[in-house]
Parts: structure tokens; sequence; C-alpha cells
């Protein structure tokens, strides 16, 4: 006997959703693959707002996308729900608490520098990072790897990128490639549904399943497509108008580029912000950048949301409304650098989700995305190892990869972490909020 629901839910208020999108603004860490794990447990798992494969659909398609992908998965989710409406306010409040959050602590990073009390915080929580990425690939993998072959592309999607260092968007462009091949040659080995089915866990109907029919407002229209285009254009060159400061334009324009090579996520564009940021501007050191990739990882919010600090501090810097005004200067850096990153990315899914629905049941275009989801198991593995190495040899550097001692209280707070997750299916919020709590009393005993 098994407890699974066999009614399909109510379909959520505009307000329910909008609730949930602004928790989960506050509890998305653990990068992509950790907020990936979150929205899949919240909207699959509990509530079944969305089923197994139609939220795979749709991630699929995030991640051949330039930009955040598990952003653009909540707006693409909302869009489903409540229209382009829903979509904004999704993509805008999982952002939104993350911009304010961060832009707090580069202020207390600049004012009052290292802070104990924030530096045990963040202690605790990188550990549980590990864990939630390492989870997340362990429950993507026991859903998406259905057969042998789906596992020989996650394998080497691992080993391409761990070994060779084959750069995110060829990994995506070779998986997809194969997957277009092989579900013509196989066509059984790519079929949503397909292989061992038997290893997926049935959560009961979804609102949104396999065979419901797709609403009215996701059928592809000519006119709310040139419409949506014109008024993105609109908004942007507005934003770029109303700006007068020059390092805020010249932030504007360096992050709305930036917003359109960010293929393969927030590491593959972090070398392109580095260089803009720090060489190319001077709006920050080196130094102060890898404390913000560092402040980026242990907050909620897309890894990319890195460039709010450098905007941040590029704007304290210079001063630009004064030298009584620092924090209202480094708000509006972060602000500009927040919103030209981020507003292509409601472009990208709103402009092209209605398309991407019209073809999740035809195999010559699901079979390319199943590949490309094996794929990425590998890739979440590769992060995986990365946050692990950081956390428990700190120290250590791409030329002496275990120099500097090992933090084995770190490793056994990151196990225990996962063992909760997978074994007793703890919440992902209460794992970090224990990690933290873990973190802060370890390092005042350490005495910082």
């Amino acid at each position: 006997m098994t407890d699974t629901p066999t009614e399909r839910p109510a379909h959520p208020s505009f307000w329910e959703a909008f609730r949930y999108w602004l928790r989960l603004g506050f509890i998305s860490f653990g990068g992509p693959a950790g907020q990936i794990a979150i929205m899949h447990q919240e909207l699959v798992e509990k509530r079944r707002w969305i089923s197994e494969h139609r939220f795979l659909h749709a991630l699929n398609y995030c991640m051949v996308l330039p930009g955040p992908e598990a952003q653009q998965l909540a707006i693409y989710i909302g869009w489903l729900l409540h229209r382009t409406w829903g979509g904004i306010v999704a993509g805008t409040l999982f952002v939104l608490p993350s911009l304010f959050i961060l832009a707090t602590l580069t202020w207390v990073y600049l004012a009052y520098g290292d802070l104990t009390l924030v530096k045990g915080v963040f202690n605790g929580i990188k550990p549980a990072v590990v864990a939630i990425v390492l989870f997340a690939a362990w429950r993507i993998g026991a859903r998406a790897l259905r057969n042998g072959l789906l596992w020989v592309l996650a394998g080497l999607s691992f080993v391409a990128i761990f070994a060779f260092g084959v750069p995110f968007p060829y990994i995506v462009l070779g998986a997809g490639l194969l997957g277009f091949i092989g579900g013509r040659l196989a066509p059984d080995k790519f079929r949503v549904g397909g292989g061992h089915g038997g290893a997926e866990k049935d959560y009961g109907p979804a609102l949104i399943d396999d065979d419901t029919p797709s609403p009215a407002h996701t059928r592809f229209r000519p006119a709310y497509l040139a419409w949506l285009l014109a008024t993105a254009l609109a908004i942007w060159g507005a934003a770029m108008l109303a700006l007068r400061d020059p390092v805020l334009v010249d932030m504007a324009w360096f992050f709305s580029k930036a917003a359109l090579v960010t293929f393969g996520g927030a590491y593959a564009v972090l070398p392109y912000v580095y260089q803009g940021g720090v060489e190319t501007y001077g709006w920050l050191t080196g130094a102060q950048m890898i404390d913000g990739l560092a402040l980026g990882e242990t907050t909620p919010g897309p890894l990319i949301m890195v460039v709010s600090f450098v905007g941040f501090v590029g704007a304290w810097g210079r001063e630009i409304f004064g030298p009584d005004m620092l924090f209202l200067a480094g708000l509006a850096g972060a602000a500009v650098a927040t919103f030209f990153t981020f507003l292509p990315s409601f472009v990208f899914i709103l402009a092209g989700a209605p398309l991407v629905e019209s073809t999740h049941g035809d195999l010559k275009f699901t079979a390319p995305l199943t590949a490309i989801t094996a794929a990425v198991v590998g890739v979440i593995l590769n992060l995986a190892l990365f946050f692990g190495w950081h956390v428990v040899w700190p120290h250590a550097s791409a030329a002496a990869p275990f120099s500097g001692g090992f933090e084995w209280f770190y490793a056994l707070v990151a196990l225990a972490a996962f063992v909760a997750l997978w074994k007793y299916g703890q919440d992902i919020m209460r794992v970090i909020a224990a990690c933290a709590m873990i973190g802060l009393v370890y390092t005042l005993i350490r005495g910082g």
C-alpha cells in the first residue's frame, strides 16, 4: 500500500504562487543544481503543480540558453501557471531577495571587513552546498539515466569536463547531436518515460501532467512575440536613457553583453566578468572578485548574482553619488548590474516557451533534450566535486590541489548533510540552517 495521491491538485491562485516564488527567492541556495533540486522537491513531489517529464522538458530548454537556468525554469513554470505576469513575478522574485541580501553583505564587507559572525555562518553553509549539489546529481540521475546508453553519456560528460576541461556549451551541443542521431537509430533509448521506468517514483497526478493539453495561453502567436520583443527593447532602451552617471552607463552596456555570453552557467562567464570588472574598467580588485564569488556561492539566488557584487563595489569605489552616499551608490550599481544581466532571460523564456511547449511529445525534439539531461548529470557531479574540493582543501590551488591542510570537520558536516537529505528526506532549508549554526559555533570555538 502507498500514500500516493489519486486526485489532481487544485490550480494555485496567483497569490499562492506569489508566496511560493517569494519563499524560493530566500532559500534558493546551492547554485543551479541545488535550486533545481529545491524546485523539484516542492513543485513536482509535494505540490504536484507540474509532472516530472514536463519539468525536465522545460529544464532542458533552459539548459541550452544563455543565462541562469534555474531562474529561467522558474519563469517557465510561472508562465505555464499564470501567463506572462506569472513568469515575470516568478523570475523577479527568484533574484530580488538575493539582490538585497548580497547588497547588504557587500556593504558589511566594505564597511566593516571580515566579521566572525558572517564568516562562521558561511563556513557552515559551504559544506551544505556540497551536499545539496551532490544530492541533486543523485536525484536527477536516478530519474534521467533510465538505461545503459544514457549512463554512458553521463560518464562521458563528466570525463570531458573534469579531465579535459571541455566547455559546457560544447558538452550540451554534443549531447544534443548524439540525442538527435540516437532518437532516429534507437528511439526507445531516448523516449521520455522509456527505459527502466520502474526506478521513477510516482508522486500522483500533477496539475500540468504528461498528458495535460497545453493551456491556451501557451500556444505560439506571432503577434504576441512581436509585442513581447518590442516591449523588451523599449524597457532596455528606457533604462539606458534613464542612467546619467558614466559608471552606471558603462555597467549597463557591459552587463547587457555579459548576459548574452553566459552559455554554460556562471562559471563559464566569470572569466569575462573578471576581465571586464577588474582589468578593463577597474571597478574592483582581483582579491575582491574572489571574495565576491564566495559571497555569491553562500547566498540564495543564481551564482551569476556575483555581478551585483561587482556593481556594488564598483559604484561604491567610484563614489558616484559623493562620499556621504556610498551605500546608495553601491545599491544603484548592484541594481543596474542585476537588471541588465537578467532582462534577457525573461525574453528568452517568454518568447521561446510557446514553441517548446508544442514539442513535449515529439521524439524529434525530446530525444536531444533527453541526451542533454543525461550529460548534465555528469556536469553536476563535477560541480559537486569542485565545491567539495574548495571546502575541504580551502587553501589549495590548481598547481597544488591537496595543499594547505584537510578540513576534516567540514568534510563530516557535508557527509552528514548528504545523509540527512538522502537517507532521511530532510527539507533542504532545515539542512542549510543546521549547517549554518554548526559552522558558526565551530568558528567561534576556533576563534575565527
